[in-house]
């Protein structure tokens, strides 16, 4: 199952939270998740309502965190989540989250990862929503999660640090560090925080920026805190992923160009030029020409609207004086990634789609590659043992 978030009002991780719920997952297993935490039951605890937002019907989840303000740093916040009894996947997701919030921090405060410490993000209300995210998408089959671009908000917040500009600074590097992309506030001259440094984490380490084709199953709307004169609420649509085969895809075209005097060294650096400028595909083939000089032909293949650019790209490295442009029609699978767990660590594996199934597993090679390095032990153990870990995704 894929997931995809529309954001209209940002997100936090509540309202990430609300989402799961409202889509079936059960608040007593969110409470069962938090339990395995080890946090004393006395400092914490989890409520799910039903509330309507303007014309919305949505969940609202609220975390109650009754410690006091404890300043973790990552060290701490690792450690009771990797001392936990929870899935090593899960485990794993949670942590990754919390690098992230901590490398966003550390590079706002000119501080390190090891000597920054979280304030509010280091509380049992953070841990709660990010643990609890990661696992009830895991409990909800949620395999590849998309999104919208969020909505931000605007204005300033009062912090431990002191009063700061929204959204907050942690929120734009996470958001940067993405690539992600924005969308407008809900209403002109919005004020207040929308998308929280929590949210923006979450999204940057589980989510792509990208709405896909799916065939819709399920519909689930949680709830922000704040009453507005628009509804606060993030929408999580969960279906299976759509068939794209037979699809015109009119906007691809290819370029072809014949080189015949360039020192064949260089067509590599070429390659890696074109596909960095968002070329789809490029190859080399090798041919005869006039007068039986060998030769090749350099071809990249790219969507429509990238012809100027990459036109001009291979007019400035190469040495050809012309290049020949065709439209091009494609049939093609849909395709997802997944993460898989290996003895040698985890590892990405794509998952080739049809007719509304996934029929086959791809391993990354780069994920492989290193942990082949990592392990000492031969690429292909690795490759072998990720596309065993991937049977179970298959139909």
């Amino acid at each position: 199952m894929i997931g995809y978030f529309d954001l209209p009002s940002g997100l936090s991780g509540d309202m990430f939270l609300g989402c799961l719920i409202d889509a079936g997952w059960p608040i007593e297993e969110l409470r069962s998740v938090i339990s395995q935490l080890g946090l004393p039951p006395a400092e914490w605890s989890i409520q799910a309502r039903s509330v309507m937002k303007g014309p919305l019907r949505a969940t609202l989840v609220l975390v109650h965190a009754h410690e006091g303000h404890h300043h973790r740093h990552l060290k701490h916040i690792k450690q009771i989540i990797e001392s936990s009894r929870l899935a090593d996947a899960i485990k794993a997701r949670a942590v990754r989250v919390f690098t992230r919030l901590a490398e966003a921090e550390a590079k706002v405060h000119g501080s390190t990862v090891d000597k920054i410490h979280f304030h509010e993000v280091g509380a049992v209300d953070a841990i709660i929503d990010i643990v609890g995210c990661v696992a009830g998408l895991a409990a909800l089959g949620v395999t590849d999660l998309y999104s919208s671009p969020p909505a931000l908000g605007s204005g300033f917040a009062q912090t431990a640090h002191g009063q700061i500009p929204l959204p907050a600074p942690a929120t734009l590097e996470l958001l940067a560090a993405a690539q992600a992309p924005t969308r407008d506030n809900p209403r002109p001259g919005v004020v207040g925080e929308l998308l929280t440094p929590t949210g923006a984490a979450l999204l940057a380490e589980l989510a792509t920026f990208r709405q896909p084709a799916l065939r819709m199953q399920r519909i689930a709307t949680g709830a922000g805190q704040r009453d507005s004169d628009w509804p606060n609420v993030a929408r999580l649509i969960l279906g299976q992923p759509a068939e794209e085969t037979n699809v015109d895809q009119s906007g691809i075209i290819q370029i072809d160009t014949n080189i015949d005097d360039m020192n064949p060294q260089f067509f590599a650096a070429v390659c890696d030029k074109l596909l960095d400028a968002g070329a789809k595909d490029v190859w080399l083939t090798p041919v005869q020409m006039k007068k039986n000089r060998p030769a090749v032909v350099l071809s990249t293949l790219a969507s429509a609207d990238l012809e100027d650019t990459l036109c001009k790209l291979i007019l400035r490295h190469t040495s050809t004086l012309g290049l020949r442009i065709y439209p091009v029609r494609r049939h093609e699978a849909q395709r997802t990634f997944a993460k898989v767990q290996t003895p040698f660590g985890e590892i990405s594996v794509k998952l080739k789609w049809l007719d509304g199934k996934p029929v086959s597993a791809a391993p990354e090679y780069a994920d492989c590659l290193a942990r082949a390095a990592a392990n000492d032990v031969p690429l292909q153990k690795v490759f072998d043992a990720a596309i065993t870990a991937a049977q179970p995704l298959l139909a």
